[in-house]
């Protein structure tokens, strides 16, 4: 396996630059934070920048853990992966995980100072000191999964390439995403059950063939919420018609006004109402 390692200090852009290092080199996956990200999906690891403290954050960024340092390895070995780029703040920090997930020695090493203007620089820690922001090198619908309920928003980007490019073809979206950590001094953002629920109760109030939601319940899992709503049907109305009207728009408001993952949205009929506006043919 190819191995290429890209260091430099914290908020400086590494990141970033990732992706644009991946299809100038060719390279299949990216190693960062403790994730491995493959064809722009993260298929193994956990992300350092879920931890609670830098302390943690830090050793999971170094692949501290067994099991994950295993995942990692196992994956490594049995996907079609040729070659990997790491990505570290110094040398020493790329070569211990190397080292640990017993990889051989970069053939190519990249400094984020060789690749970007101190302007560039100055601009990436700009925006991780004054607001917190890290940036992962995978789309926003992947790692949702993974940071669910963080600050999150991507960062698109369209470029040409050539045919041969594995990454896109001629035309390519190479996304990163934004997120802002735990141990972030601006702290995790919190969507609360109950705006959850009112904005459901908004969605609802404008679908004409609902008469009222009954119960509204919020499961959190690792990896998302599931929601469970009860409604009352006008009589004369199509019952699942309304029924998916309202799955289909709360999954959308949710997903437009939360960083949550939605894993599902059912929807339960525990009734009907006469709505005497409605004549029964």
């Amino acid at each position: 396996m190819k191995v290429y390692s890209l260091s430099g200090k914290s908020g400086t852009g590494k990141s970033y630059r990732a992706l644009d290092l991946c299809e100038e080199y060719k390279i299949d996956a990216i190693i960062d934070d403790g994730l491995l990200i493959f064809n722009g999906r993260i298929i193994a690891g956990k992300s350092a920048k879920r931890q609670a403290t830098r302390v943690t954050a830090i050793k999971t960024a170094l692949i501290k853990d067994d099991a994950h340092k295993e995942e990692i390895v196992h994956i490594l070995k049995t996907n079609d992966i040729n070659s990997v780029l790491i990505i570290g703040t110094s040398e020493k920090m790329v070569d211990l995980i190397i080292e640990r997930l017993e990889l051989p020695p970069p053939e190519i090493k990249i400094d984020i100072e060789s690749i970007t203007s101190s302007e560039e620089r100055e601009i990436a820690y700009l925006h991780r000191k004054d607001l917190g922001e890290h940036i992962i090198p995978a789309p926003t619908m992947e790692i949702k999964k993974v940071f669910s309920g963080y600050f999150i928003h991507p960062i698109r980007r369209f470029r040409e390439f050539y045919p041969e490019s594995r990454w896109g073809g001629k035309k390519a979206i190479t996304e990163r995403s934004v997120v802002r950590p735990t141990y972030s001094y601006l702290g995790r953002y919190i969507i609360s059950d109950k705006t959850i629920i009112d904005i459901i109760n908004i969605v609802a109030a404008g679908i004409s063939e609902l008469d009222s939601v009954t119960d509204t319940y919020i499961k959190i899992k690792p990896d998302g919420v599931i929601i469970e709503i009860g409604i009352i049907v006008r009589y004369g109305y199509q019952i699942t018609g309304a029924a998916g009207e309202l799955q289909k728009k709360v999954a959308d408001k949710v997903d437009e006004m939360t960083a949550l993952n939605l894993i599902a949205v059912d929807v339960e009929i525990e009734g009907l109402m006469w709505d005497s506006n409605v004549r029964n043919n």
